[in-house]
């Protein structure tokens, strides 16, 4: 271990100056010691400014005196399970509170439904205050230190946070990085011509520099927020708008914001938030030129946040919210200098996209590709794996995965938007169109995930069962991958798109309340008493938990190798663990197909044993005849 640099002793002096005798010093001390470097390193990397690192530690002084001794205990079992997270008994369940339980009392209620699922871990969706009327589904934040009033206060959100984590289950909230509410304090203060506020947004006189940049810049809601800039008449500028007009992004070069961010951070840690979802985080470094996103800073910007975090509440951890391309995705896990050091989780969204893509194919040679350009993690982080969230589907597939496999890949994603749309002939589906760009044809998806799969248009028992079937291996791909497997509202229940999401104004123009309909706690409520598509879900999920989390193979620390077969719509997820391996075998098309046992079993044994149907896999003259939609958890037997 390197001896302390001068830097670091003063600001661990400044820590102790500045808390005293306060309970647990010398703790807090050690934390210091060690994320220290890395908070000095991202400033150094990022701000020029000197005197900065002082006054990060001034905001984690402040909070670390405000926080609860029932917390600072919570700490103290994190530091010593760091990967809480990673463990093959976390699950997820993502949900907005007031569609799930009405009030954040409400979802206290409920508490119960979701630890007989077997969630570890709970994802409430945007619930702090946004502007009034059209929110972007909340993500136009208003006031980060208030809970949107329908739902409750922040004492509600702090008194949940206890409740949950008396049922060992996590709290997960969002934190929108690049943009607020066009009502926030801070732009208000910037329309008042405060040119300390001013220079917390991005504001020009006139189209100079707004039209440089707009050459390189994509739209992302074209339909209804073309541009990346708004006119102010108040600010008398252009104000950088990537999202929406009333979502002004911020000016992340500016120390002050990232101060602001780090006590915004530091007080919701302090209300018991165990993750918070950094939102957009990949758009929040500007580079003329560029598309801004991506940029080499957002890495060093998440160190400083992350290093401050886990010295004024070392059980907080990041998820990174980067939709973005696989070159670009490992990093925001770490590369180089950063590995381990900036969030410690991020969505697979690569995985999402091709599970449905190799549903609608019947193929599942194009996933096995793209997986294979992906880059093994930091062993300290792990991958948020899903079949749907809140958002759209955005057919991120990438054309040279689709070349080496003699696809076009323009094509490819024209043919799942239609089939996902309903519009092929030989689809399923029942999703919807969103933002449809005129210019690229591009085409994004709505829907639910028992919508997607056909459930919807299943007139047969049969048709339904298969539905179902397709459901259950789209998730078993999510589970079986390793790291935090996420379940969203609903699914569990094979709900179906909610036709009647326009007869609310504010989402009329927004197809994606279609896949977030209100919890149906009839349904839920007799989902053991009842024979029904529901009780079919529940009953399949509930039972793919229970198996997971004995399985030590799926700690999030160990990779997935994805190997194809001699048949196109087989593919093996096969994960090596000094525990016990696991093998598992996804038949991916509504046909039986029958394979050399050898494809399977030479992954490592002579017999092995199906962990979710706990059975012998049967061979029969020297061959597996999986059927439809197959699904196979396989170890040496038990």
């Amino acid at each position: 271990m390197s001896l302390p640099t001068p830097q670091l002793v003063e600001l661990r002096d400044r820590l102790e100056k500045n808390l005293g005798d306060e309970p647990g010093i010398e703790g807090i001390l050690a934390r210091i010691e060690r994320w220290g470097p890395d908070l000095i390193a991202g400033i150094e990397d990022v701000y020029p400014e000197s005197g900065l690192a002082e006054r990060i530690i001034d905001i984690v002084s402040n909070g670390l005196r405000a926080r609860s001794h029932t917390l600072r205990m919570r700490d103290r079992i994190r530091l010593l399970t760091p990967d809480w997270f990673q463990r093959p008994d976390a699950v997820g369940y993502a949900a907005y509170a007031d569609r799930f339980a009405g009030t954040l009392n409400g979802v206290r209620e409920r508490i119960p439904y979701l630890s007989e699922l077997g969630v570890t871990y709970l994802h409430l969706m945007p619930l702090l205050e946004p502007r009034p009327g059209e929110s972007d589904g909340g993500y136009a934040v208003m006031d980060y230190r208030k809970v949107r009033e329908d739902l409750g206060t922040m004492r509600d959100l702090a008194s949940l946070a206890e409740a949950l984590h008396e049922s060992d289950i996590t709290l997960t909230l969002d934190l929108v990085l690049n943009h607020v509410a066009a009502e926030h304090e801070w732009a208000v203060k910037a329309r008042a011509g405060d040119p300390k506020y001013r220079d917390y947004f991005y504001i020009y006189p006139d189209r100079e520099m707004p039209d440089q940049y707009e050459r390189t810049l994509p739209e992302v809601f074209p339909d209804f927020a073309p541009g990346n800039f708004t006119w102010d008449d108040d600010l008398n500028g252009w104000v950088w708008t990537t999202f929406n007009s009333f979502q002004w992004d911020v000016n992340w070069t500016n120390p002050d914001v990232l101060c602001e961010y780090i006590d915004i951070i530091i007080n919701l840690a302090n209300q018991g938030v165990d993750c918070l979802r950094l939102d957009a985080i990949a758009f929040i470094v500007k580079r003329m030129g560029t598309n801004c996103t991506n940029q080499p800073e957002v890495h060093g910007i998440t160190q400083i946040l992350r290093a401050a975090a886990h010295i004024a509440a070392p059980s907080l951890i990041f998820k990174a919210e980067a939709i973005v391309a696989p070159d670009d995705l490992v990093a925001y896990l770490g590369r180089g200098r950063h590995a381990g050091r900036v969030s410690d989780i991020a969505y697979h969204n690569s995985l999402m996209v091709q599970i449905w893509s190799a549903l609608a194919s019947r193929d599942a040679r194009l996933l096995a590709v793209a997986m294979s350009r992906f880059q093994d993690i930091p062993t300290t982080t792990a991958w948020a794996t899903y079949v749907r969230c809140h958002d759209d589907i955005g057919w991120a597939i990438a054309n040279e995965d689709c070349e080496a496999l003699a696809l076009n890949g323009f094509e490819h994603r024209r043919f799942l938007s239609d089939f996902y749309s309903g519009a092929h002939p030989a689809s399923f589906a029942d999703g919807l169109v969103f933002q449809e760009n005129p210019q690229t044809l591009d085409r994004r998806i709505s829907g639910t995930a028992a919508s997607l799969v056909g459930l919807g248009r299943g007139h047969t028992a049969a048709e339904r069962r298969l539905a179902l079937d397709r459901l259950m291996l789209a998730y078993a791909m999510a589970m079986g991958f390793g790291g935090l497997p996420l379940i969203y509202m609903g699914d569990e229940l094979a709900l179906l798109n909610d036709d009647d999401f326009a007869s609310v104004p504010e989402h009329a123009d927004d197809n994606r309340w279609a896949h977030r309909p209100a919890m149906p706690w009839d349904i839920a409520d007799a989902r053991a008493t009842t024979v029904s598509d529901a009780a079919s879900a529940y009953s399949g999920l509930h039972r793919m938990v229970h198996v997971r989390r004995s399985l030590e193979s799926l700690h999030a620390s160990v990779p997935t190798r994805i190997y194809t077969t001699s048949h196109p719509s087989v593919v093996c997820f096969v994960r090596r663990h000094p525990a016990g391996d696991l093998v598992q075998v996804y038949n991916v098309s509504d046909v039986s197909v029958a394979l050399d046992s050898a494809e399977i079993l030479g992954h490592g044994w002579t017999l092995a044993y199906d962990r979710l149907s706990e059975r012998y896999l049967p061979v029969v003259d020297g061959h597996v005849t999986l059927p439809p939609y197959a699904t196979l958890w396989l170890t040496e037997p038990v």
